[in-house]
């Protein structure tokens, strides 16, 4: 269990992963980005979680080099957009955010969404990517379990990390038990239902009994279900009350009240009905 900021789970090839971490999508490109990132490297984050479809990958770098943590103490992850997918496409779309990043490396790179009769070329490059030592960790986003298997029927190594959307309503308790059972770390995004439980009597009651924010519980949930979660905030009282969740322990009991609040309710699209 996570006891504090830096804690990281460790993935399927032995990386380890801060459990918990900064998302940056819809954070504006330059100053706002800029400010988001050195906030929370400055308040103690150590992951950023960028893509190229966000279009703020040269922020989170300028955020990084002015921040001057060594390099070795950060993780940072990155995306593949649906437009550039195919094998040459994403090792090209792989340079171009590199450079924008201004790294030498990433540590996560993933395939933004399951595009049908392209993720397996994608993924290809990703392994070709992982092998060359240019990027320590591989994985998906949005792949349900059919998504996986078929990718995993023709591949070499395996999907390390599957980061979907994933919150009280949206549980997604067989894909969940899926990954672990097949060694690859559930990441969450839009962990706070985009604001939408925010009024939830169920998370009201459990949040006064320990006397947090609603928004600290659900965090607080998707940490002790051991998947990894990414809240974006470009204000930095946000972002550290947001990190703020690790002086208290739910119960199980309280784990199972905000599981039953599931609706399979999704905000963002539906892998299987996405147009790509």
């Amino acid at each position: 269990m996570a006891k504090n900021l830096q804690d990281c789970t460790v993935l399927a090839n032995g990386v380890k992963m801060p459990w918990f971490g900064l998302g940056v999508y819809k954070a504006e490109e330059g100053q706002e980005v800029i400010n988001s990132v050195k906030a929370a490297l400055r308040n103690g984050y150590r992951s950023i979680d960028t893509a190229a479809f966000y279009q703020n990958e040269e922020g989170v770098g300028q955020a990084i080099k002015e921040s001057e943590i060594p390099r070795e103490e950060l993780f940072i992850t990155t995306k593949v957009w649906n437009s550039d997918q195919g094998y040459e496409s994403t090792l090209a779309a792989f340079e171009k955010s590199l450079k924008k990043l201004g790294l030498d490396y990433l540590d996560l790179y993933l395939v933004h969404w399951p595009v049908k009769g392209k993720y397996k070329e994608t993924w290809k490059a990703l392994e070709k990517l992982y092998k060359d030592g240019r990027v320590r960790a591989i994985g998906v986003c949005n792949f349900n379990i059919h998504h996986l298997e078929d990718l995993i029927a023709d591949s070499e190594i395996n999907p390390m990390v599957n980061q979907v959307e994933y919150h009280p309503r949206l549980t997604q308790t067989e894909l969940r038990d899926f990954c672990r059972k097949n060694n690859i770390q559930l990441e969450a995004w839009a962990p706070l239902m985009r604001g939408q439980l925010i009024d939830n009597p169920t998370l009201i009651e459990i949040a006064e009994k320990y006397n947090k924010a609603v928004l600290q519980v659900i965090l607080r949930w998707d940490i002790q279900n051991e998947v990894v979660t990414i809240p974006k905030s470009v204000k930095e009282e946000r972002i550290i009350a947001n990190a703020n969740i690790f002086d208290f322990e739910l119960t199980q009991d309280e784990m199972n009240k905000i599981s039953s609040l599931n609706e399979n309710h999704r905000t963002g699209p539906d892998p299987d009905n996405f147009d790509f």
